[in-house]
């Protein structure tokens, strides 16, 4: 018997299949399936095991509120990739380095020193340094908690090698001489700390800058529209609920103008408010 691949219409002519509609539902599920799996993965890395490790007893480390994902070296390898980066911060990535890198090239840092407060994915470390080295800074001190962190960033920047000094040491307590850097770089750190450690870190980062220099600081932000804002209250709520608190009791702007050593401090948002890059001068 002949197996007919045709249907028939309601007046008994044959019709083709509608193929689309054939794959629709399995696209669609392996999709979800796709998305979710991201999902679990991302908290189990994030969120969920700080979860975890609050659970278990015995002493904390200064590094106990770190993401596994930026401590486990597998993780770190698996997850920075730039388009995996880019696509987490809604493809703004390169906008906001962009005006990071703007700002270091216009300062004057022959024979000065940056540093880069904390490492972060993506190649916003190689781009930073490779701007403060165009502006004439003889070296870029890099400073993380996280050993491997420091290990995968000199991996990424093998070209600077000779210019950038990588140091283990905390964001909230930098064991640097006041006024010893010029350009401070914080990208996207303080939406991870616990709450009394987001105001330290800022003024860490401030001390060790010289009279004149500036701080730059990426972050989110409160968009400004209602779609945008629900959906970032729901990422945060799930993933990152440290974050929330920069809309409003940890605005880094408000924490950095009340600091009587600033003497200007400025906002850029991007993205209908989404994230934010905030330049600070020392007086």
């Amino acid at each position: 018997m002949r197996k007919d691949s045709q249907v028939r219409g309601p007046h008994g002519a044959e019709t083709e299949p509608n193929v689309s509609s054939i794959w629709l539902m399995p696209t669609m599920l392996v999709v979800v399936v796709a998305l979710a799996c991201t999902g679990a993965f991302f908290f189990a890395a994030t969120r969920g095991a700080l979860i975890v490790r609050g659970l278990m007893s015995g002493p904390k480390s200064p590094a106990a509120h770190v993401y596994p994902i930026y401590s486990n070296m597998k993780l770190i390898r698996l997850v920075d990739f730039q388009p995996i980066i880019a696509a987490i911060l809604l493809f703004q990535y390169d906008r906001l380095v962009s005006i990071i890198t703007a700002g270091l090239r216009k300062q004057r840092l022959q024979g000065k020193k940056a540093l880069i407060t904390s490492c972060a994915f993506g190649n916003v470390m190689p781009r930073v340094t490779k701007a403060a080295l165009q502006a004439g800074a003889e070296e870029v001190q890099v400073v993380d908690i996280i050993e491997n962190e420091l290990l995968n960033a000199q991996r990424k920047m093998p070209e600077f090698k000779a210019s950038v000094r990588y140091l283990r040491q905390d964001a909230a307590s930098v064991g640097l001489p006041d006024a010893s850097v010029d350009a401070n770089v914080v990208f996207f750190l303080l939406h991870e700390l616990p709450h009394e450690l987001k105001g330290v870190v800022l003024a860490e980062a401030c001390r060790v800058l010289a009279p004149g220099g500036k701080l730059y600081l990426a972050e989110f932000h409160r968009p400004h529209v209602r779609v945008l804002r629900t959906l970032s209250w729901v990422y945060f709520k799930v993933f990152e609920p440290l974050g929330l608190a920069l809309w409003n009791t940890h605005d880094p702007l408000a924490a950095l103008k009340a600091m009587p050593d600033i003497a200007h401090c400025e906002r850029r948002t991007v993205f209908f408010g989404n994230f934010q890059v905030i330049t600070a001068t020392k007086a």
